[in-house]
């Protein structure tokens, strides 16, 4: 098992936040808060492993957001924060875990210096923070009037992921199950066992209300670039009784020759994706040559372009696909066409356009002699 195991705390409702949804399932740039921050996770030197604890009744909102990441399973969480953070540091308890780093569902932008930092300091303590000095004057009110102002010195703000040794932080949730407290770090105060502090980040907010999901647009917006990419592919008839485009098959009094199932619209998308992030094209990571793809479905390729793009923390905007040719009619599969390859990219419809054209009769399309297609994508990195 893991040594390090790093527990994503997504099991509150977000009253603060407002809205239909609670705040870890909210979009942002075009994924949940949680999508982001478990991708960030994944992605860090140093942890093994990520486990989100989650409501009851969120499953369904959980396997949306984190499709095609590899996760441990999701476990249930309770009816309070300290309560969830029990029940997943229990579901570890039998895997011999080292480290245990609990960390906000809200908050998408830890970073590696952070996640050093912490686990640096756990060489020497049992439990460790992330925290902020206080720079603000501080004052205490009472009906709109000023009641006191309190010494800054001395004062942080504390972040996420606390890190803990595990049996440490285990065995003080368990021995103080009940008791209404704010974060992880107040348990070891209160069995008084040591604390570092180790130096968090002013990009490591948590998302509370409408203004802090403004203010994480606006720093991935200044964190990331789009890319744009074309992708271009073209097969020819032979003997059949259909032809597979955009992973939909459709009947039709010929079939497209190729060494896969020839599926000339996901080839063109897959390329397109590929050219996104530099990665050649579609022959370099599925080579004809090779007879393990001798008649493979092409949302394989599809599917690899993407994994490559999640790995770079990347995420596909929208897809644009062009399918040329003059039969089968394209018309009748469009709406069918669009959902496939929004279920193989992990897109919602709006992000995915199919279209079809003929050639008015000219050259090998207009000949019927085959299909052509293009796509472009874009992909922000």
């Amino acid at each position: 098992m893991a040594k390090t195991v790093a527990l994503v705390v997504a099991a509150g409702r977000g009253r603060r936040f407002g809205g239909d949804l609670p705040k870890q399932y909210a979009p942002l740039n075009g994924q949940a808060v949680l999508r982001h921050t478990v991708q960030c996770l994944t992605a860090m030197d140093g942890i093994d492993a990520v486990r989100c604890v989650i409501h009851p009744d969120d499953h369904d909102l959980y396997d949306g957001a984190t499709q095609g990441l590899e996760l441990l399973a999701p476990v249930n969480g309770g009816a309070t924060r300290q309560d969830s953070v029990r029940l997943g540091l229990q579901s570890l308890q039998d895997d011999n875990v080292e480290l245990v780093l609990i960390h906000d569902a809200a908050r998408p932008f830890v970073s590696q210096t952070l996640i050093d930092g912490v686990l640096e300091a756990l060489n020497h303590h049992s439990g460790a923070i992330p925290a902020l000095m206080v720079t603000d004057t501080l004052k205490r009110g009472q009906d709109g009037l000023i009641t006191d102002t309190t010494s800054r010195d001395g004062l942080y703000r504390a972040q996420t992921p606390q890190g803990f040794h595990f049996d440490a932080i285990l065995k003080a949730h368990e021995n103080l199950a009940g008791e209404e407290l704010t974060d992880d770090a107040q348990l070891f105060e209160r069995t008084g066992l040591n604390i570092a502090l180790s130096l968090g980040t002013e990009d490591n907010f948590k998302i509370t209300t409408q203004e802090d999901m403004m203010r994480a647009e606006r720093l991935l917006s200044h964190q990331s670039e789009v890319r744009t990419a074309q992708g271009y592919d073209v097969h020819r008839f032979e003997d059949g009784e259909h032809v597979t485009l955009c992973g939909v098959k459709i009947p039709h009094t010929q079939g497209l020759s190729g060494h896969s199932d020839a599926d000339v619209a996901l080839h063109a998308l897959t390329d397109a994706l590929l050219g996104c992030i530099g990665e050649g094209d579609i022959g370099q990571h599925f080579p004809p040559s090779d007879p393990q793809w001798k008649g493979a479905s092409s949302d394989q390729f599809a599917t690899h372009a993407l994994d490559l793009i999640q790995k770079r923390d990347g995420h596909i905007v929208n897809v644009d696909i062009t399918i040329i040719c003059e039969a089968p009619k394209i018309g009748p599969h469009r709406a069918r066409m669009v959902e496939r390859v929004s279920e193989i990219l992990q897109l919602s419809a709006d992000r995915v356009s199919v279209k079809a054209t003929t050639t008015e009769g000219l050259g090998f399309c207009g000949r019927k002699e085959g299909i052509a297609a293009q796509a472009m994508a874009s992909v922000k990195i």
